[in-house]
């Protein structure tokens, strides 16, 4: 049994998987919703299963890229419960896992020339993306894209420019970034934006799970997530500051 924690994003999730199978789950949204939520969740997933810590083969965490501030919180709450219960960590990409839970709720409508392009909200016209094949190969690595008048294309790791929305094959875009792109391309018959997809802790149910049977493992002390970009601090609003 693994547990699971989602805090890349607006999304607090808790999720207890044993293999694929989800046990128990918890999850909610909102501001400050990972520092009120995630040790309530994590103490009512394992007591609604009737686990406890010793009986864990391991804590995942979603790693990113997303909210700086969710992350920090959801990767120091996962080194918390390791070092506390003597458990290996494991670290889930959060585009990943977002598409293999894209992948499960399409089922029979995902067409095996389909593409996943999962999107991560990374505030004005920007979004955290990678794009992924129907069997979860990923096709282009993880950037940050702005999107305007002129976005057309993903550029390629290597530099090449790959026609990720172009008129083949069909795309389906999913994630609290993908509605900025309505404007652009809400009337493309080979691309469907899908604005009701929020991140959540099963779906990270297969990858920790390989990650585990493969010992995947990352370093409890040093492991930091990713963040794509670096933090920028916000200016105060308060006067004489």
């Amino acid at each position: 049994m693994i547990l699971c924690l989602e805090t890349a994003t607006s999304t607090c999730s808790v999720a207890l998987n044993d293999g694929v199978k989800t046990l128990a789950l918890r999850e909610c949204q909102g501001q400050n919703a990972h520092s009120e939520k995630i040790t309530i969740f994590i103490k009512e997933v394992m007591d609604e299963v009737g686990v406890d810590y010793s009986q864990l083969d391991a804590v995942a965490v979603s790693k990113g890229p997303g909210s700086y501030t969710g992350l920090r919180i959801g990767v120091s709450t996962a080194k918390g419960v390791c070092y506390a219960a003597g458990l290996p960590l494991l670290a889930v990409d959060t585009l990943e896992a977002m598409a293999s839970g894209m992948k499960d709720r399409l089922g029979n409508k995902l067409q095996p020339n389909d593409l996943l392009v999962p999107m991560i909200d990374a505030r004005r016209m920007e979004a955290y993306c990678a794009v992924f094949d129907a069997n979860l190969n990923r096709k282009i690595d993880t950037e940050a894209v702005v999107f305007d008048e002129n976005f057309r294309f993903i550029s390629h790791p290597d530099g090449e420019p790959c026609g990720v929305l172009s008129s083949d094959p069909h795309f389906w875009l999913f994630g609290d970034g993908a509605p900025k792109l309505k404007s652009l391309f809400g009337n493309s018959p080979n691309i469907n934006i899908i604005d009701d997809f929020t991140p959540s802790a099963s779906y990270m149910a297969a990858l920790s799970d390989q990650a585990l049977k493969s010992g995947d493992y990352v370093d409890v002390a040093y492991f930091e997530p990713f963040y794509l970009k670096d933090f920028v601090a916000g200016k105060p609003h308060v006067k004489g500051l």
